[in-house]
């Protein structure tokens, strides 16, 4: 099989490979997916730089999310999912082979089923940011009637919050850093926007709100958003985080959060309980079945130009998701 593969952390074209290895077989409890569309993600492009940690394995094919179809199945697995159209997360967790090849075998239970109405590049955009935000979004007390606000409403995991959030009846609030990502926050769904380069964000939310506040924060910089969020907290509000670049060891307040109730939820879809996974996946395929979930597809790179992928993704350029198809 065509595959994309790296020997040693580095520089995307330094050690990125193309060519041939061998297709993996279906153990038990897998299915071998032919992929179509490999998502990359910054946890990619991190882990490829030795970010995040020193090499698992001699080889890693790269990518945890993916698309395609079920061709084989493993013992244990019911072959009548051969041939069912699938969406894929988690392949490369603490495993060598992600998706980032013609074919990955994934644990059954990562690989849900895929519309016919959804591309296999759109597929592949769902993963880690869509679980993400589910999971930021739904962890807590419901957000029915309440304000949310999502920071980085035009990223990959914010776009999907802001529909998750506005699906579960909630006013959303988005900030975004310039007009072009304001329009795709919009796009989401997003009731206000927030420019936080030109504006005062704990203003601008304050008078959104009457002074009241949100109910809930969707937190893409932990650190370096922590005194905003504070500020327009409500009492016994959630800040549910699943990034930190700009301060990676924040200093809490600890008593002044502790004496507003302010509950810190921080979130790693390869750690999150079993259940929810379950319910995320579930629920997102469920809003694909009925065509209530819009995707962003920012740039697509056929799999012999990953490495240039990696570094649209490293460049932080791509307003939406960068893919790379698999024909």
């Amino acid at each position: 099989m065509r595959a994309a593969w790296y020997e040693s952390l580095g520089p995307a074209r330094d050690v990125l490979r193309v060519g041939d290895l061998p297709a993996p077989d279906p153990q038990p409890g897998e299915v071998l997916v032919r992929v179509r569309a490999s998502g990359v993600n910054p946890h990619d492009v991190k882990k490829r730089l030795g970010r995040r940690a020193p090499m698992e394995f001699p080889r890693i094919v790269p990518h945890n999310d993916g698309a395609g179809v079920i061709e084989r199945v493993g013992p244990g697995v019911p072959a009548a999912r051969i041939g069912e159209r699938v969406w894929v997360h988690s392949a490369q967790w603490h495993r060598p082979f992600g998706t980032a090849a013609e074919y990955v075998a994934v644990p059954a239970d990562a690989a849900w089923p895929l519309p016919e109405g959804t591309g296999f590049a759109e597929g592949a955009a769902l993963g880690i940011p869509a679980m993400t935000a589910h999971r930021a979004v739904f962890a807590d007390e419901s957000v029915y009637g309440r304000r949310v606000l999502v920071h980085g409403g035009a990223g990959a995991v914010g776009y999907y919050a802001i529909q998750f959030a506005k699906t579960a009846g909630a006013e959303v609030i988005a900030t975004v850093s310039g007009p072009e990502k304001a329009a795709v926050a919009r796009e989401a769904g997003a009731d206000h926007v927030i420019d936080y380069r030109r504006e005062d964000v704990v203003q601008r939310v304050r008078d959104i709100t009457r002074g009241a506040g949100v109910a809930r924060i969707i937190e893409v910089d932990f650190g370096k958003n922590l005194e905003v969020d504070r500020a327009v907290l409500e009492p016994n509000g959630v800040i549910a985080a699943y990034a930190s670049e700009g301060d990676p060891t924040p200093t809490l307040p600890f008593y002044p959060m502790m004496f507003a109730g302010i509950t810190i939820r921080l979130i790693l879809v390869f750690v999150m309980p079993a259940d929810a996974l379950r319910r995320a996946a579930a629920d997102i395929s469920a809003m694909l079945a009925r065509g209530a979930l819009r995707h962003r597809i920012a740039e697509r790179f056929p799999l012999e130009r990953i490495a240039d992928a990696h570094e649209v993704v490293e460049r932080g350029a791509a307003i939406g998701k960068v893919v790379v198809e698999i024909p």
